[in-house]
């Protein structure tokens, strides 16, 4: 059986057992019982292995936290459905917490009381102080700062480092993570200051070989920025609010208690709590022709996933509801923005419908309102894996970047 394989071949990377699957499928093969282990022993396992580790050159990735973000971005490059081949995930940084901290992480990296037990395949090996998820050797380094330390000295070199702690939101402080050996490039998944934000899908045009610490900005800002374009492109915005009923967060108490946000401190599953975003400014970081014309605020309410931005825009144009419905139906589908808006047309859609939705935002065409050049919408999106996806698709953009430098030097200096 599959198991009985990984528990004698750990190293194994199931991608390559998917694989043999495929082909044996693509042959026409039907109704077949396949010995697997026996398959593979006899296709030379020392075969494959080398094969799934020098398929190609792929960029180190080394998540500095292993929080709500840091396990979903673990979830999103281990999967086998999902591949990512031009890197692959090195190792993980954190503060240890205690004796049994690496099963810990090892379990609630499998078991998530959101998004469900992985699918995967999660070992601990103690000895070599790592992760194996699904074959994939992953270190875990225990650290209470970057500048502690040395990545070189873990066998890891031009690596891009993914501060998903939120601690450092400034080129100056996410520098530190530079100043480390084996690290090229930084990304922070929060508003970032002195420092481009990316919306990927949206203005990932704008990054270069020279970009070393890029911010992936915020779930919200992702969330509605796609579709933002697309109504900017059409018909011009003139100006906007952004109400987002959030999801609350780790930020917020469980129960009453001092807070540095006065109404953060209140229970966070009991009360909405009225609060602020930056989302709505942050828009124009992608979108330059925004700058000024939207404003923003935040309702954080008793749901522990999955969120919804209400956008209230004046256009420059009139339109009608089946207008607007349609352009951004036809934009979900477009290769350009197909990962970044869905469309829903579901008439009983609630929000955990959308828990573990791929794309950044989610049209409710139910719900669109439209009179004349007043246009109010309504976008869900998953605040964790949503967003967590598209950190991904920008980190494979800034691994392929760092490859094809890597390759530029090559040839040079051939």
């Amino acid at each position: 059986s599959l198991m009985t394989v990984f528990d004698q071949y750990p190293e194994i990377d199931l991608t390559q057992i998917v694989s043999v699957l495929n082909e044996l499928k693509s042959s026409g093969a039907s109704n077949t019982v396949v010995d697997l282990e026996a398959l593979l022993v006899e296709s030379e396992l020392d075969a494959i292995l080398q094969t799934s580790v020098d398929s190609g050159e792929q960029t180190p990735v080394v998540l500095y936290g292993f929080g709500r973000i840091g396990r979903l971005l673990t979830r999103r490059m281990c999967s086998i459905g999902h591949t990512t081949p031009s890197m692959k995930l090195a190792a993980i940084v954190v503060r240890k917490a205690g004796d049994k901290d690496l099963k810990k992480r090892a379990s609630l990296l499998k078991f998530d009381s959101v998004h469900g037990t992985y699918e995967g395949l999660v070992k601990v090996d103690a000895e070599q102080q790592m992760l194996i998820i699904n074959g994939q050797p992953v270190k875990i380094i225990y650290a209470s700062h970057p500048s502690e330390v040395d990545y070189q000295s873990h066998g890891i070199e031009g690596a891009l480092l993914v501060d998903n702690t939120g601690i450092w939101r400034d080129h100056d402080g996410l520098s530190v993570h530079l100043q480390r050996p084996g690290i090229e490039r930084v990304v922070l998944t929060a508003p970032g200051k002195q420092m481009k934000n990316i919306v990927f899908g949206v203005n990932d045009s704008d990054i270069d070989s020279q970009d070393q610490i890029l911010s992936a900005a915020s779930c919200t800002t992702n969330a509605i920025t796609p579709i933002l374009s697309v109504l900017e492109n059409k018909y011009g915005v003139e100006s906007g609010h952004v109400e987002t009923v959030h999801a609350y967060t780790n930020d917020q108490n469980l129960i009453d208690n001092v807070h540095k946000g006065d109404r953060r401190g209140r229970a966070a599953a009991m009360n909405m709590v009225i609060t602020e975003t930056g989302a709505a400014k942050a828009v124009s970081k992608a979108i330059p022709a925004l700058e000024g014309k939207l404003s923003g605020s935040a309702i954080r309410v008793p749901v522990i996933n999955v969120s919804i931005a209400v956008l209230s825009l004046s256009l420059k144009v009139e339109t009608s509801v089946d207008e607007i419905n349609a352009l951004i139906k036809q934009a979900s589908a477009s290769s350009e923005l197909t990962g970044q808006i869905a469309y829903s047309d579901a008439p009983d859609a609630v929000s955990s419908d959308f828990i573990g939705c791929e794309n950044a935002g989610i049209l409710d065409s139910q719900s669109t309102k439209v009179r004349g050049k007043q246009v109010t919408l309504y976008v869900w999106y998953d605040n964790e894996y949503g967003y967590s996806c598209q950190v991904v698709r920008l980190m494979e953009r800034l691994a392929q970047v760092s490859l094809q430098v890597k390759q530029e030097e090559q040839n040079e200096a051939a």
